[in-house]
């Protein structure tokens, strides 16, 4: 069974300014969506779910519609603020997402095979998406079985400004043990630190293990975000900034052990558009792969 990937494209952008998600960085005019999918689909996924909101669908149809029509298999699903369990009310004040894990919840009813989950503004390389296929796709995966794609915090970093990443520890069989949030990262006199709670700059390791919201479950995971987030909208309904995040749900699942997820360690260069002079960091680098053939131009 080929499995599916989810592309989160939903958020807001308001670092970057604009809808980060359309805009064009190839040399033909792509998105890194369209490189994502163009990676996904050589790698083996069959099919492709985008989570947005119901307010940029014109635009996201205009752009992609001449892209992935007649040539991928997608489907579309609305990450809207009242898209929530029955009986539950959004406030009428809340402007934020819920967060990533509800946005994959969204697709419960239309995602049913092993699939991966991505945001719609990170290039993930060609590598990444082979190694999450080849486990998504064993006939002897079992239900519960995770995964997520571990990436050198090194090649994870912006030149224009500082970051948040999720800071893996593994065992020694690479399994996670945990993900801890690390804010404002970025290189300080050839160092790389990050800031505690207390605003202290602490030095991190940047051969570091990180995530970057690639992840591969099995569809059993639709049902754990069911029930946690009835738990979460109990108690952060009326907090207007609450956010219900993947790994949230993975490490209580980790923790009770209802599930594992297996660290992929992949050597791909992550790069993406957090800010706007990200933008033709990510155009030159794109440029650099198709001149080196890795991409053919254009992509569709």
């Amino acid at each position: 069974m080929k499995p599916t990937l989810i592309v989160l494209a939903a958020g807001m952008g308001s670092r970057y300014g604009g809808i980060k998600q359309i805009d064009a960085v190839g040399p033909n005019g792509e998105t890194i969506i369209d490189y994502s999918v163009f990676d996904a689909l050589r790698a083996g996924f069959g099919k492709v779910v985008f989570v947005i909101r119901k307010d940029i669908e014109k635009d996201f149809r205009e752009v992609f519609g001449k892209h992935f029509d007649d040539k991928v298999p997608y489907e579309l699903v609305f990450q809207e603020l009242d898209n929530l369990p029955s009986g539950i009310t959004c406030p009428a004040d809340r402007v934020k997402p819920w967060g990533t894990a509800h946005a994959v919840w969204v697709c419960r009813n239309v995602v049913k095979e092993p699939f991966a989950v991505i945001n719609a503004d990170d290039f993930y390389g060609a590598e990444s998406f082979e190694v999450l296929a080849k486990e998504l796709m064993n006939p002897d995966l079992k239900e519960g079985e995770y995964f997520m794609v571990g990436y050198r915090l090194a090649n994870t970093l912006s030149d224009e400004g500082s970051v948040s990443r999720g800071v893996c520890t593994v065992d020694a069989k690479s399994n996670l043990n945990d993900v801890v949030e690390r804010t404002h990262i970025e290189r300080v006199n050839d160092k790389v630190m990050y800031k505690d709670t207390n605003g202290k700059l602490v030095n991190v390791d940047d051969k570091s293990l990180v995530s970057m919201n690639f992840w591969g479950f099995t569809p059993n995971f639709f049902g754990h975000i069911d029930s946690m987030l009835n738990e979460f909208l109990s108690g952060s309904l009326a907090n207007p900034k609450a956010e219900f995040y993947i790994p949230t749900v993975v490490n209580s699942l980790i923790k009770s052990g209802k599930a594992s997820c297996n660290v992929l360690p992949t050597s791909s260069q992550w790069f993406g558009v957090t800010y706007p002079g990200d933008k033709p960091i990510v155009a030159s680098s794109l440029a650099k792969l198709v001149s080196k053939g890795i991409y053919p131009s254009p992509l569709f």
